[in-house]
This record gives structure tokens, sequence and C-alpha cells, in this order.
């Protein structure tokens, strides 16, 4: 390997606190599009309800918000493990830059607690709280959840291009918030996570009706249910490919050395070709090469010249395993978000002939696991930005092996940290179970009974008989 020098030099702590905090922040970015997009999709609902009188999407509102709460109590677990790591784990990092760093977490934390609030209230408002009112508590909650996941991607997006600090003597003085928020990775990175939550959401929350009807339920709430969810997802996905493809561009423009990692480019050259898939070993094997593809791709002309791994001094080069990893995780992003674009025109193109969702079932079985598609897509970008940043921490300033702890035995910690978080996912894919039962239960007994609503349904009717909404 061309950085074995470097790696006997690591500390012993460094792989386990990489891959504890790569578990966390694993764990972790899946409830995001739930606390930013979900409840985007629970405001639809209510609206869709109140507007036109849509008891379903009332009933449908409701229920989503119960998830909502539930699974932002399991996101404020997570993300307050992570909170804790970042300076149990990472003291170089927080004792120079937190100064710059901690900023982003700082407004972080605002949001957090304006969102909880009016979770809280959205929550227990049903029922009440006059239907409108009721409504346009839940608003804070969605632009809440936006402030909060743009923050932490400033975080990120600092790390990728720092900006908006002075060193001296080892220390960080004269610190410009502003910049440090709105450093040059900012806007393509906060805008790509966002409609990534989008994605996410929209696809998870309907291909869990797909499912639905793909076993005989094919009624209004489960049409609906599948609806609303992916109109959002189909509309975002064109819009996220467009932005994906800005955001590589500017990686190209801006960080040369992440760029060769994802293309998995050893050499400077130009009519580069795009290559998918292979494994890197100072070049990429076994791949299938797109002549000049990816020169063409950044800038649009064959005769674009990308700088490779070559051009990176050696003891700041990533690792071939680490190239290989961000090279497969670029592909698998790319390749979802295509086959998640292909499923939204299919949808788009139904609904625009008859208004209606389309009725194969080879398309509900591609929606049900378009959730799934979607989430590992989500993954494997977070690979490409953490990974294709390594060996630094905070590019050109602070290296990975220096940023961590040189004290304890992390494993230790790692294992504790699982069993948390095993806790945490067998406990919330059970309350989620209990709500799913219920709701079962009160649409059977109401199917059962035309004239008469059980006790389990009226605790379903979202604001009281028609009269209350007045």
């Amino acid at each position: 390997m061309a950085v074995d020098w470097v790696l006997a030099a690591d500390p012993e702590q460094l792989w386990p606190a990489r891959e504890q905090m790569a578990f966390t922040l694993g764990f972790h970015i899946i409830l995001v599009p739930f606390g930013v997009a979900f409840t985007f999709l629970m405001l639809i609902a209510n609206y869709r309800g109140l507007r036109r009188g849509d008891e379903t999407a009332l009933l449908l509102a409701r229920r989503w918000s119960q998830v909502a709460a539930v699974l932002f109590a399991v996101g404020a677990v997570s993300g307050t493990v992570l909170s804790f790591e970042l300076g149990l784990l990472w003291p170089g990092l927080m004792g120079i830059y937190g100064a710059a760093f901690g900023i982003p977490f700082a407004i972080e934390g605002l949001f957090f607690f304006i969102e909880a609030i009016f979770v809280a209230i959205y929550i227990y408002g049903w029922r009440r709280m006059k239907p409108w009112p009721h409504f346009w508590s839940g608003v804070p909650v969605v632009l809440s959840g936006v402030g909060g996941t743009s923050s932490v991607v400033a975080a990120n997006a600092w790390m990728n291009q720092p900006a908006g600090f002075t060193m001296r003597n080892g220390q960080i003085v004269d610190v410009r918030p502003v910049k440090v928020l709105l450093n040059d990775a900012f806007w393509y990175e906060a805008l790509h996570m966002l409609l990534a939550a989008y994605m996410v959401a929209g696809f998870t929350v309907a291909g869990v009706y797909a499912v639905g009807m793909l076993r005989g339920r094919r009624d209004r709430y489960h049409r609906l249910g599948l609806l609303i969810p992916l109109t959002v997802a189909a509309l975002v996905t064109p819009v996220q490919i467009f932005v994906g493809d800005v955001a590589a561009r500017e990686v190209f423009r801006n960080e040369p050395a992440k760029f060769a990692t994802i293309e998995a480019l050893h050499e400077t050259g130009r009519c580069v070709p795009e290559v998918l898939g292979g494994y890197y070993d100072d070049g990429v094997h076994y791949g299938v090469s797109v002549p000049c593809g990816a020169s063409i791709l950044s800038g649009y002309v064959p005769s674009t010249e990308i700088h490779g791994l070559e051009d990176v001094p050696e003891q700041f080069r990533p690792t071939d395993r680490a190239v290989t990893i961000v090279h497969s995780s670029f592909d698998v992003m790319v390749g979802i978000g295509m086959a998640l674009l292909a499923l939204s025109a299919w949808f788009g193109a139904v609904w625009w002939r008859r208004k209606d969702l389309p009725r194969s079932r080879w398309f509900l079985r591609a929606t049900a696991v378009s959730g799934v598609a979607a989430t590992v897509a989500l993954e494997a970008g977070w690979v490409v930005t953490e990974v294709g940043r390594q060996p630094w921490t905070v590019v050109g300033h602070l290296l990975t092996r220096d940023a961590v702890t040189t004290e304890g035995n992390i494993w230790l910690l790692f294992g504790a940290t699982l069993v948390l978080y095993t806790a945490v996912g067998i406990t919330t894919f059970s309350v989620l179970g209990l709500l799913k039962r219920r709701w079962r239960a009160a649409d059977d007994a109401a199917a059962a009974n035309d004239d008469a609503v059980d006790d389990a349904a009226v605790a379903d009717v979202p604001y009281g008989p028609a009269g209350d909404r007045a």
C-alpha cells in the first residue's frame, strides 16, 4: 500500500473510533428524513383533510403524527450520543477547532428545541385545538427540521471546505460565524441532503402502503397513503438528479482529491473515461468504461483535465481500500437514483394519462422496495462525503489520526453503544408494531360495523364530529 508508513503511525484508537462514529452516524442518518420530510407529508395530509373535508386524509395525518413523534424521540437519543462522541472520540477536532466547528451545532440545538416544543403542541393538539391553529402549529416542526438539518450539514461542509477563521500559534482566532456557516460547500451539500430526505421519506412511506395494497388492501385509505408521499418523492427525484450533478461538478472544482477518489483515478489526464464498478489498486480494475465520460460530465468537453491521486502528496492519499469504498458507494448512489427516477417517470406518465395510480403489481412491487433503495442511496452518499475526505478531518488543517483521542479502550465504548442502539432499535420497531396493530384493529372493526364506530376508531377521529371543525 502506498501509505503503509502513515497507517503505522496511527493511534490504536483510530480504527474503533472511526467504526463507532460510522455506526452511530449511519443509524442516526436514517432518522433524519423522518424529522425533516415525513412531517411535511403529515402536513400535506392535514391540509388536504381540512380544505376538502377529507376524513381519510385527516386520519392519515393523525396516524403519521404518532409515528413522527416516536421517530423524533429515537432521533433525539441517537443525536445526543453523536454529540457526546464528538467530544469523547475527537478531542483534537473539538479542542482546537471547536470555536468554529461548534457554531453550526449551537444553531442546530436551537432548532431542535423549537422542533421539540411544536412537536408536542401538534401531537397533543389533536381534538384539543381548533383545526386551522392546530395545522399551523405543525409548520414550525417542518421549518425547524429543515433548519436543524441544514446546520449539521453546514458543519460537514465546513470540514470539507473550511472557512471563516484564522489560525495563529496553533489556535483558532478571528472566527467569522457567517462564513463558517455559509462556506463554499454549504449550498449544494445542504440542498442535496434535504432533497435526499424528501426522497427517503416519500418512497419509504409510499412503500409501506404499496405492501398493503399488494396484500389486497386497495381501499381509499391505502391509495391515498401511497399517493401523497409518492407524489412528493416523484417531484423531488428529478430535481435531486440535477442537484447531484451540480454537486459532483463542484467537488471536481474545489475538492480534486475527493473527486479523484470518486472516479478511482490514479493518473492525471484528459478524456478521462467514466468507470462503473471495479476496484482500485493504483488504478481501477474490472470496471466498465465509458470513453471520455468523466471529462465530459466534469467540464462538458472531452479535453477537460482531471487530476488523479498521483497529484496528491503520498502521505495525504487515501488507501486503496478507501478509494474502492468511495468509488463503489458513488456508483450505488447514482444507480439507485436513476432507478428511482425511472419509477417516478412511470408513476408520472400513468397519472398524466389517467389521473390514477398505476395498477400493475410490478409497479407496487417496485414502490414497496423503493424506500429501502432510497435509504441505501442516502447511506452511500454519506460514505462518499465522509470516507472521501480521508485522511483529513478538516481538509488541509487536521488529519483524522491527529483528531482522535489517545486514551481509553474505545472497543468497550463501541460495544456499549451497540447494545444501546440495539435496544433502541428493537424498542422502536416494537412501538411501531403496536401502533400498526391498533390501527388495523380499528379499521377492521369499522369495516365490520358500518353503522357504529367502536372506541378504538373514535380515538383516531382527528377533530371529533364534522361540526366541530367549523
